[in-house]
This record gives structure tokens, sequence and C-alpha cells, in this order.
């Protein structure tokens, strides 16, 4: 079931001001009585609360494996809160939402917002549930972005971080927010972000766009034992291509591709009190695992108590749900560590 808490009159980073910010989430597990319990998890660019659904179209793959009774972050101990990011396209506010200024969507006119924002909604939400400190903050890909940000933004909040397929900093191979741009203009539907008077208008352009990012994540690998006929492959990543388009808006894209391209927490890191643990993928080819040696020193130099897994896997960036079989027990002595 999803929930949905609002904030008035919020402030962003950047002087703008939002009349009104509403955070979808859903939970699962229940809050125990000192409300000591919780466990944050944040999903990536384009995905939403769905990431703890089996059979989910994550692009980070489903974390249905990682999140429920039993599992890693069991739902029989841990109240687990998956909010909606601020901007994105699954229920929080974002340019898809109506403006109570003027009564239509905001669209192009959606201001510019950073991790911090988002971050920053979170923490409301919970404030609102009189939750003071969490037990873990978690979350592949932008969601470990988010996960490294609470870390060093509210580090007396946060008793544990994992960061998984992500990085305290955007690759510079990764998203851009130009070449987003870019696409996006070169599509006559996009109209200078006023797409909004018809959002299915941005629907062939989305599907070929899902369509790259499946393939270049490794849907490809996740789909072969179920589908070892390449052209069964390739309907069926263009059917859950397809799926995603009629869900997500393409402002969204935008909106969160601006947010992420400015963060760098890695000079912040020494505010983190919090244990971390990182965990990359071998064949990731947006966060790769080279930035494990890169980013050593950097964790080191930060004072961080901090531990590595490197996952070998073929799924590239689905990895840390299409193959958590192969973290699932590390991830759960992380969570059961006293401190």
């Amino acid at each position: 079931m999803q929930h949905l808490h609002r904030s008035e009159d919020v402030r962003l980073a950047s002087g703008h001001h939002l009349a009104c910010v509403e955070t979808a989430y859903v939970t699962r597990g229940r809050l125990n009585a000192d409300r000591t319990n919780a466990v944050l998890v944040m999903h990536g660019y384009t995905t939403g609360p769905s990431m703890l659904d089996a059979g989910s179209n994550a692009a980070e793959g489903s974390w249905s494996g990682l999140v429920g009774p039993g599992a890693a972050i069991d739902t029989e101990r841990f109240f687990v809160i998956c909010p909606n990011m601020l901007g994105s396209s699954y229920g929080s506010t974002g340019p898809g939402s109506l403006d109570p200024a003027t009564g239509r969507t905001y669209g192009a006119s959606f201001p510019d917002i950073t991790v911090e924002d988002i971050v920053d909604a979170q923490a409301r939400l919970l404030d609102s549930l009189g939750i003071a400190r969490l037990h873990a903050a978690i979350g592949p890909s932008l969601g470990a972005m988010q996960a490294f940000s609470w870390g060093v933004r509210y580090p007396e909040r946060v008793a544990r971080v994992v960061a998984a397929v992500g990085a305290p900093h955007l690759p510079a191979d990764a998203v851009s927010a130009r070449a987003m741009l870019d696409r996006l203009n070169a599509e006559a539907a996009w109209t200078d972000g006023r797409y909004a008077r018809d959002p299915k208008s941005m629907q062939p352009f989305l599907t070929r766009m899902r369509v790259q990012t499946l393939k270049f994540y490794g849907m490809d690998a996740q789909l072969s034992a179920d589908f070892p006929d390449a052209a069964d492959r390739e309907r069926e990543i263009e059917r859950l291509a397809a799926i995603w388009a009629g869900e997500f808006d393409a402002g969204s894209l935008l909106v969160l591709a601006r947010a992420v391209g400015p963060f760098d927490v890695r000079g912040q890191l020494q505010r983190m009190s919090a244990p971390l643990l990182f965990v990359l993928s071998r064949s990731d080819p947006v966060f790769s695992p080279a930035l494990a040696a890169e980013l050593t020193p950097i964790f080191d130099a930060a004072g961080l108590d901090w531990r590595y897994l490197e996952l070998d896997s073929d799924k590239g960036h689905l990895a840390s749900g299409a193959d958590s079989h192969l973290w699932a027990a590390d991830l759960a002595r992380f969570m059961n560590e006293d401190l």
C-alpha cells in the first residue's frame, strides 16, 4: 500500500520554493515501540518503490531477494521505508505534478533540485513518523548516492550506510543532464518541455531509450536463462521498456539528471560516522569496480569504517538485485552487527 506525506512551503537548495511537496512511500514490516528499527531503502534514477516487489521492472533489478521476511533486510525485524524521490514519477512531487499556482502540470517550470533536496524530503518524512535515527540507509545506484548523502548530511541519524552499484560522486561517463536535454530536444513531441500537455506523446522516445538502457545495464544477461533465443530476449526487453515508458514522466529524466550531475560528497566523508558497506559489480558499465581502487584512499583518509564487496556477476548494473544471492549473507551480517 502506498502512503503519502505532505510538506508545505519547502525551500530548495536553489532558493526556490515549492508550495507543497508530496512524498509517496511504501513500507514493509512494523515500526517497534521505541522507533529504532527503521531502514530507509532508496531507489535509483528511473525506478520507484516497486523495486521491493518480486518481478519489479527496476533498472537495478528487483530487491525482493534482499527485503522481506527472513531476508537480509528482514521485515520481521525491521521497518522498511521506501520513498519515491522528489522529482520522480511514482507519486512524489515532480514535473508531472500539478502546480497549485496554475492548476496545470509543472512540466518545464519545475525548479532544479539537488540530491540534498531529495534527502531532506525523506528526513521530513521520517520526522512525521517520529523516527529520529535509522538502523540503516541503503540503496542501489542513485539510491546509493542518497545513502552517502544521508551519511554526511545527517550523520547523527544513521547507524549504517549501504551503497550498492553507486558512489559518493557521479562518474564522468554516467548520467549527463546536457546529453539528456539534447536527446529530448531532438524529439518533436518534447516541445521545449511543454510535452506535459500530452504526456503520452513522449512514450515512443521513452520506449526506445529504455531498451537501450536495459541492454546497457545487463538485461540481456539476466534474461538469458528464461529466453535463450536472442529474438525472444529482444521482444521481452521491448515489452518491459514499453511498460516503463507508460509510467515514467519524461521531465523527471531531466530533473533527476540535473539533480545528480553536481553530486559529490567525497570531500565531506569525514562527517560520516556510520560504518559503510560498499558494493560494486564486476560487470557494471556505469559504476565500474575500478571505483574501489579510486575511492580506497579517500575512504581511508576520511577515517571511515568500511568494507567492500565486489559481486562476481555478469548482470552489470542489475547485479545488486538480479544476483542478490551473491551478497545477501554479507548484507545480513552487516545489518545484524552490534555497533
